[in-house]
Order: structure tokens, then sequence, then C-alpha cells
């Protein structure tokens, strides 16, 4: 019963970050797209961004692992 509990935990986190990840690759496109002379400073946000997403979403899933 933990471990089926852990992997839905597991699972929502990564659904979650791979929400979040998509939302934010979406947002950099619509705002490269408007201002294309900003792009670089842009995609280095979208990129930080990003990695903050997965790391949370690592972590939570060593935790729901753990658990």
């Amino acid at each position: 019963m933990t471990g089926t509990l852990a992997a839905v935990g597991a699972g929502i986190a990564v659904i979650g970050a791979g929400i979040g990840i998509g939302k934010i690759g979406s947002s950099a496109m619509d705002a490269m797209a408007r201002q294309p002379e900003a792009s670089a400073k842009i995609q280095t946000a979208m990129i930080i961004a990003a990695a903050l997403i997965e790391g949370v979403a690592l972590f939570a899933v060593v935790v729901a692992l753990i658990a």
C-alpha cells in the first residue's frame, strides 16, 4: 500500500513539473515573439526557472519514494 501511494505522489510531482515547465516555455516563446531583441535574457531566465522546477520535482519524487 505504501509503495502505491509513493508512486502516486511521485507521479503527481512529475506531472506538476511537466505542466510548469510547459507553461514557462510557452510564455517565453510568446515573449520572444513580441520582443526578439530581448530573447537572450528571456531564454536565460526560462532555463533557470525550468532548472529550479526540475530540482523541486526531483526533491518531491525522492521524498515520496522515501516516505
